[in-house]
């Protein structure tokens, strides 16, 4: 573990890996690595974002055993994890037997008192889902019937009721409260997740990037090949930052998937055949959401808890709608755009732009202007859900089934997943 460590340290302080090498050389250079170069590692988690850090750390706990979290960041969390809304999600959209929803409600729980126990600011504001007329009060009717299958708590109150207590909300028919949603600071969230996988034992090494993956003796995903495993595990060629090692071999018994908007090209490279049926399953789709901040200049609004709108029917999206951070101002977001890169994180106060926006808080929130919104950030979603198609579920798979035992995939972690992450990594825990 001795050069492990060694790339560890140096990585805390290079600059994002700049190397390029196309998917062949990479292969093919990892080919040529002697056993006697490589080091060994039993848990690989490739990135580190909030999810892959609730897997290192849930992995680290394991007595005996070593884990290394990679990422090809600078920092920890840069993607979609610190590109949010920062929400603890109830756990109310998704259908009662799908991850998302068991997933969710578990994670929310443990990270209630993960934050209580670790001094990670959060509160629970509570959320307002808002009908503005009848067919949005009916599916606030099915919704509360559907938490009270899920066993998560809600009600409905009327207009007039919200109106009491929250003023400058407008709500034309109906209102579902959800009393359990609540904020979180998600780079303290991450931070503290950091501070346990160090503790346990586990090693985090950022700047380094996974450029090719090789199955070292569990088959080649044939039918033959299928369910054998291996003590070799699997085999990683990381680029690092490091003049004296530019790259980094690793003989990984166990690894973990979690590489957000790029997990469907990590999947890729262990099956570089664009024929194999993961490139069709796992293609990810980029939704790309701009956030707004309050910046009064028309108005004087001030709200005590997130306030959403009805969702779209496929639960494409939860609508733009209104959060508080821990000091209490309020932002606006995401909206929705289908981007070709998952790295398209430009905003623009394009007045058009501000003035569609504008008008979709002004439903819930009718003192709003465009000259009360300012351009904040951008995230990116990584969706299987392609535009306009179905409702598509996490992702969490050992994957024996296609040969590749010890390798887990975790695609498709969009929201809740900031909620989920804890209970994700209780769930890999249990694949592995």
């Amino acid at each position: 573990m001795r050069e492990l460590r060694r790339m560890v340290a140096k990585s805390q302080y290079s600059s994002i890996s700049t190397h390029r090498i196309s998917p062949a050389e990479a292969r093919e250079k990892l080919a040529s690595v002697r056993s006697e170069d490589t080091t060994s590692v039993d848990h690989l988690v490739i990135g580190a974002g909030v999810v892959g850090l609730a897997v290192g750390r849930r992995l680290s706990q394991r007595t005996g055993t070593s884990t290394l979290v990679v990422d090809k960041n600078e920092r920890l969390g840069m993607e979609t994890s610190s590109r949010n809304s920062e929400v603890i999600h109830a756990g109310i959209y998704y259908p009662p037997d799908s991850l998302r929803t068991r997933l969710c409600i578990e994670g929310k729980n443990a990270l209630y008192e993960y934050c209580t126990r670790h001094n990670v600011p959060h509160k629970k504001v509570g959320k307002w889902v808002v009908a503005q007329n009848d067919a949005q009060a009916e599916y606030l009717h099915v919704l509360e019937a559907h938490c009270r299958k899920i066993g998560v708590p809600a009600e409905i109150i009327s207009g007039s009721q919200a109106r009491r207590i929250e003023p400058q909300v407008h709500a034309e028919k109906e209102v579902l409260v959800s009393p359990t949603s609540g904020i979180v600071d998600s780079h303290s969230f991450m931070a503290a997740l950091h501070g346990d996988i160090v503790d346990n034992g586990g090693d985090l090494a950022t700047s380094s990037c996974v450029v090719a993956i090789s199955a070292d003796g569990v088959g080649d995903g044939t039918s033959s090949g299928k369910n054998r495993r291996s003590a070799g595990g699997y085999r990683v060629l990381i680029a690092t930052n490091d003049p004296d090692t530019p790259f980094m071999a690793l003989s990984a018994g166990v690894v973990i998937n979690a590489a957000g908007l790029w997990a469907d090209r990590i999947a890729g490279l262990l099956v570089p055949d664009i024929t194999h049926p993961w490139h069709t399953r796992y293609r990810l789709h980029y939704a790309k959401g701009r956030y707004y901040m309050y910046t009064p200049h028309e108005s004087s609004i001030r709200v005590g808890r997130l306030v959403y709108p009805v969702p779209d029917k496929e639960i494409t999206s939860l609508g733009t709608h209104l959060t508080i951070d821990l000091g209490g101002s309020m932002r606006f977001g995401p909206d929705l755009e289908w981007v070709s890169s998952n790295t398209d994180y430009s905003t623009s106060n394009d007045p058009a732009l501000l003035e569609t926006t504008a008008y979709s808080i002004a439903q819930y929130l009718p003192g709003i202007g465009m000259a009360d919104l300012s351009a904040a950030y951008a995230g990116i979603r990584p969706k299987l859900q392609s535009p306009g198609g179905a409702f598509r579920d996490f992702v969490v798979q050992e994957e024996s089934a296609d040969g590749f035992p010890g390798f887990i995939n975790l695609l498709g972690i969009e929201s809740p997943g900031l909620t989920a992450a804890l209970a994700i990594g209780r769930m890999v825990d249990q694949l592995v």
